[in-house]
């Protein structure tokens, strides 16, 4: 299939264009592109709904067979320009889950009318910061990007008020099949989802969606899960790795290189509690096809497995993460075989879905 004709160079550089490519909440529509062009051969079809959510739906070989849907956020963290002062300078809004000292003296890109325009977060330079001043994390509403304007009008003639901020990086990729870049959130996550549904070969029909602002409330999961009210779902994401200095094993025990995470607790419960039958699905399945995973039980965010499992009568859903470094910032790490576990693990968990799944769900009594 074309999933696994694929090799490691095509592959690495698909998740630098889905990593590198513009796409904050409400601005996912280059994201859907690539899905799309990458499914328009894969899915029986392919539509993008009102809110700009991505639905490829691939039909099982039985009419009879469960529905799935893998959800897929599509968007990543940003910024939007929201004032524009007399000198020339712009004040903006953080988009999403951002820690403002990860934010100073980043170099951005201000996506406008007309066309791209680079600008810089600016700060004092340390000669006449004060003492008390350094200790101190700068507060985002107080910081300004200089695009190079003289004046506010010059500024208005290259941005508007409104213009997403994406920030300037580039994609690396680092010893041991491990890739660097921003949007790792959750662009993996959209990776892994088109690559499943090259590979899977089930019963079951399966629903691949790009979901869009995710980062801002889990918006895009909810409208597409109301519109498939499938069998079961499951969200494809990332989660910490806590495998580097300044976390403790018992704050993040996943780590990179020991295959992805199965989520039975994130948000300490207030977000998703994973069913019995979909958490043994999945640890029946690494099990069985001897696929290496993890377990997380989470007390921080969550997924849109949250939104998900919440709507109509209730969906029974579970959640698949890829361990990830540094999340929510420019630089963030993940390992390439996680990423291909997941895939694995995924596949053959859909595959292994039977005619009978509702009558087996409903005699475990799960949900």
């Amino acid at each position: 299939m074309k999933g696994e004709m694929m090799t490691s160079d095509e592959k690495i550089k698909l998740v630098e264009e889905l990593c590198m490519t513009p796409g904050i909440s409400g601005f996912e529509e280059k994201i859907a592109e690539i899905i799309k062009r990458e499914l328009k051969d894969v899915a029986d079809k392919i539509e993008v709904d009102k809110m700009g959510n991505l639905i490829a739906t691939k039909k099982g070989s039985s009419k009879k067979g469960p529905t799935v849907m893998l959800a897929s956020h599509m968007d990543e963290i940003g910024l939007m320009v929201s004032y524009i002062d007399d000198n020339g300078y712009l004040k903006f809004a953080t988009i999403g889950g951002i820690n403002d000292q990860m934010l100073m003296n980043q170099t951005v890109v201000i996506h406008s009318k007309n066309g791209d325009v680079t600008g810089v977060i600016g700060s004092k330079p340390p000669h006449v910061t004060k003492p008390e001043e350094k200790k101190k994390v700068v507060p985002y509403d107080e910081m300004f990007i200089d695009i190079g304007a003289k004046d506010k009008e010059q500024a208005e003639e290259m941005v508007s008020i409104g213009d997403p901020i994406t920030f300037k990086t580039w994609f690396e990729a680092f010893p041991n099949n491990l890739v660097m870049c921003k949007a790792l959130d959750n662009r993996l996550g959209c990776y892994v989802m088109m690559e499943v549904l090259k590979r899977v070969d089930s019963k079951a029909t399966v629903y691949g969606v790009g979901t869009t602002q995710e980062e801002v409330g889990l918006k895009g999961a909810k409208v597409t899960s109301y519109k498939l009210n499938p069998d079961m779902a499951f969200a494809l994401d990332v989660t910490l790795s806590g495998d580097h200095p300044g976390i403790k094993p018992e704050e993040a025990p996943v780590v990179i290189g020991k295959g992805p995470a199965v989520i039975l607790i994130d948000a300490s419960g207030r977000g998703i509690i994973t069913p019995k039958y979909i958490r043994e699905l999945l640890i029946n399945t690494g099990e069985k096809e001897e696929i290496p995973y993890q377990l997380e039980v989470s007390s921080g965010g969550t997924t849109d497995g949250t939104a998900i499992h919440l709507t109509k009568e209730g969906i029974p859903t579970g959640v698949l993460s890829v361990p990830t470094r540094y999340i929510h910032t420019t630089v963030s790490v993940a390992s390439m075989d996680d990423v291909e576990n997941t895939i694995q693990l995924i596949v053959a968990a859909i595959n292994s879905l039977e005619i009978n799944f509702k009558y087996i769900f409903s005699i475990l009594n799960t949900f």
